[in-house]
């Protein structure tokens, strides 16, 4: 997922406790081994049939014990019995209810058995409405007891089954809630067509137990196939294998052939057109969007390609992309074989293509090799930031590749200016937390600039060629942070130590901050601006003298991001006569101009503020704009455009911004 958070005005995340657990207690901590990944128990259980039946009385679970370190490979935000039973493969067939705003059908589990006893099932759901449970062997399928546990305002419901003994299939059927936390249904004049409604799914971080009843943990891995049933004259695709030529029936059929974690299962459903952008690559998007988007986006057949040539085989057959309408809560989703993007990318100039280069990047971190719990992210993003920036060198050059290097870097340190020590650490402890809390500069910027670190430290050459390895080692599995650093003490720190050492790399993942001497990245375009900038704050130049022709997007932002907090209104107004940056079409510009006026009660921009609020959904400009606005005395007005924009934003975005303007 590209990250949300870039400036330092975002706020604190709320406190967790110090990861105690270091690179010198590895081996303890190495014993907690990724439960889903024990060794399946041949033998059939032994104890006694569940009886047939409807749901009981609801039942309370028991609290989560968070005492101590937070133990390697326990995934402390699901409910799941992964160490009883796995899920091995999903059978979906959903129908999207478009009046009444449910998905409503069956889940088919196929489960693996670890223990030769039967313990009960337990599956993770959020807010769903489960009417009725089979389970046994093969086809053969009767009604089982299954009671609903107690609701965890982070964590959802747990859904307790009794098995029959001997059972490897569950089948559920339920419906969701119209407030499903990883749907939203769209009205027809919230997309770009104005004609037809619009579905999509966001199931990172624990959102899939909203749509779908399952162990919603990166830690299983399942298959799954799906048929997914629409309005005739809307299409239907999945992160599978999608048919552009499909015929608009209602009934749409997908396979996911490779094992990925629940996550990673999204659905999309709209007025969507297909166009191929190369062998491999093409885009989905509303007819209204499809064109630029192609144009925008032409050059990802060529990320891919340059990515397979150093990193390795792609090995999930097609890249392709769905533009979703501007309320999706993120820049992109790495759903395999379709990445959800934001239309907020499509500038016109390929200036924010590096959002594709990270959700194509993904399909080797992240989704090859998955965090096995939230706490790892950065396993998952630092490796697909540090990716990201190296294909826009091989695709755009070392420039564009300095910039965004450097920006990356000023993310971070805004970042860790505004949150506390144990919000700044790699391996973050997440118990007893919303895990959406964890997506920051940290796993994104920090991660990356470690690994940049220790391509400085080994060559790059060398460096390649460890992630190359490091991909085929682990393709396919979840992994934790102790088994990173096991493996990276067989590989690196046993092939250069003299170069590594084991106290740096605890250093950086273990501590926070960033390790002193860690590489700054810096960019000769943008250190160019900084005399300029001072020139004219100093007032001894124009805003209308600078010459701004060839300037990319990166040193607008730049320019804009290094302003003092306060300028006067003639320094504004000069600023906007010169650079019309009010009305920007440059939705990143534009961000950076408003949050510049917000601080400073300019009002020709409010109508712009308002606009750009209400238009899009993206939390990366909605939450520092309205937490700008309120550390600005401006609640009121952000009350008043949230009320008026709210309907139209994902469930996500009004939680993080809930927050933010009404403290709840």
């Amino acid at each position: 997922m590209q990250p949300q958070l870039f400036t330092s005005s975002l706020g604190r995340l709320i406190g967790a406790s110090l990861l105690a657990c270091s690179l010198v207690t590895l081996s303890a901590c190495s014993k907690n081994e990724d439960t889903a990944r024990q060794k399946q128990i041949e033998e059939p259980p032994t104890s006694t049939e569940g009886a047939a039946g409807t749901a009981d009385q609801p039942e309370k679970s028991a609290p989560m014990a968070d005492k101590g370190a937070p133990e390697s490979g326990v995934d402390y935000h699901s409910f799941a019995n992964t160490s009883d039973y796995v899920v091995k493969h999903l059978d979906l067939d959903l129908t999207a209810d478009f009046d009444n705003k449910v998905l409503k059908g069956e889940a088919i589990l196929d489960i693996k058995r670890l223990t030769q006893k039967n313990p009960e099932l337990i599956l993770d759901t959020r807010d769903i409405n489960v009417t009725a449970v089979r389970a046994g062997m093969g086809d053969n399928l009767q009604p089982v007891k299954f009671t609903m546990g107690e609701t965890d305002p982070h964590l959802g419901t747990p859904l307790k089954i009794k098995l029959p003994k001997g059972a490897n299939r569950v089948a559920i059927q339920y419906q969701t809630s119209p407030g499903a936390s990883g749907v939203q249904w769209l009205e027809p004049q919230q997309t770009a067509g104005k004609k037809h409604p619009f579905l999509f799914t966001q199931a990172q971080a624990i959102h899939a137990r909203s749509f779908i009843p399952l162990q919603d943990t990166p830690q299983v891995r399942m298959t799954y196939k799906a048929t997914i049933r629409t309005p005739e004259e809307l299409r239907a695709v999945m992160s599978a294998n999608n048919d552009p030529e499909a015929e608009l029936d209602g009934v749409f059929e997908f396979e996911m052939p490779q094992a990925i974690p629940s996550y990673l299962i999204a659905i999309g459903i709209g007025n969507l057109d297909f166009k191929a952008m190369g062998e491999r690559t093409g885009v989905y998007a509303e007819p209204e969007l499809l064109e630029a988007a192609a144009k925008e986006f032409e050059d990802t057949e060529d990320m891919l390609e340059v990515t397979e040539e150093n990193f390795g085989p792609y090995r999930w057959d097609r890249y392709d992309l769905l533009i979703l309408p501007p309320s999706f809560p993120f820049g992109g989703m790495e759903n395999p074989r379709l990445s959800f993007i934001t239309p907020t990318v499509i500038a016109g100039d390929k200036s924010l293509v590096a959002l594709i280069a990270h959700e194509l990047a993904h399909s080797w971190s992240g989704n090859l090799i998955t965090n096995a719990s939230w706490r790892d992210l950065w396993l998952n993003e630092g490796f697909t930031t540090y990716l990201t920036n190296r294909i826009m060198q091989f695709v755009y050059g070392d420039e564009r590749y300095q910039m965004e290097m450097a920006l990356g870097y000023d993310d971070l340190k805004a970042d860790l200016d505004d949150r506390d020590d144990k919000d700044e650490i790699m391996a973050i402890d997440l118990r007893g937390r919303d895990p959406d809390e964890v997506f920051s500069n940290i796993p994104y910027e920090k991660g990356s600039l470690f690994l940049y670190e220790l391509e400085q430290k080994v060559g790059r050459e060398n460096f390649d060629k460890f992630l190359m390895e490091y991909f085929n080692h682990f393709a396919f599995q979840s992994i934790t942070t102790e088994d990173f650093v096991k493996y990276l003490d067989q590989t690196l720190l046993k092939q250069y130590p003299d170069k590594l050492d084991r106290e740096r790399i605890q250093e950086w993942i273990f501590n926070p901050g960033i390790p002193e001497g860690a590489p700054q990245p810096t960019s000769d375009a943008f250190t160019k601006l900084d005399p300029i900038r001072e020139q004219w704050l100093n007032g001894e130049i124009k805003a209308s003298d600078i010459d701004t022709k060839g300037w990319t997007f990166h040193q607008w932002k730049y320019f804009l991001d290094g302003m003092p907090e306060k300028l006067s209104e003639d320094q504004l107004k000069e600023l906007d006569s010169a650079f019309d940056l009010t009305q920007s079409k440059n939705n990143e510009i534009a961000f950076s101009w408003l949050m510049i006026a917000v601080r400073n009660d300019y009002e020709p921009a409010n109508a712009r503020l308002e606009d750009f609020l209400v238009s899009i959904g993206r939390n990366k400009f909605l939450r520092p704009l309205y937490r700008n606005m309120v550390e600005n005395g401006k609640t009121d007005e952000a009350k008043r455009i949230f009320e008026k924009a709210k309907s139209g934003y994902h469930p996500l975005t009004v939680k993080v911004n809930s927050k933010i303007i009404y403290g709840d």
